[in-house]
């Protein structure tokens, strides 16, 4: 009888091991994964400023990129042109490449359209032969 106490007791310990294994590899997949995906996909971001290109800072500053440097962006502001220096990594938001985005979207959603009406005609003449 003792013999098969301990041996529960035992079977009870290891399962709670592997359950809290399971909750720390739950905790990784449904937090710590996804803010490392976030993280490089926002790091590509700022990598891939160029002149020209619209952005928002973190601060909320809308300006125009005029020089690109290392870890620094020059950006001109308003209508007046004023210049301001910027870390590289203040950088929000890429404005031109978000409105680049949602042109192919609009775009590839648009030709989706027209390939479907396309095909329910090509189907509505195949009906009326």
């Amino acid at each position: 009888m003792y013999f098969l106490t301990q041996q529960t007791s035992t079977m009870g310990s290891s399962g709670m091991i592997i359950m809290i294994i399971g909750m720390f590899a739950l905790m990784y997949f449904m937090t710590i994964r996804p803010q490392k995906k976030r993280q490089k996909e926002e790091q590509e971001m700022r990598n891939a400023v160029d002149v020209g290109d619209e952005i928002t800072t973190i601060g909320g500053i809308c300006g125009r990129i005029v020089t690109v440097k290392e870890d620094r962006l020059i950006i001109e502001t308003g209508s007046d042109k004023n210049k301001m220096t910027i870390a590289r990594w203040a950088v929000q938001a890429n404005n031109t490449a978000n409105e680049r985005l949602a042109a192919e979207r609009a775009a590839a959603k648009e030709a989706a359209e027209k390939a479907k009406a396309e095909k329910k005609k090509a189907k509505e003449n195949k009906d009326v032969l």
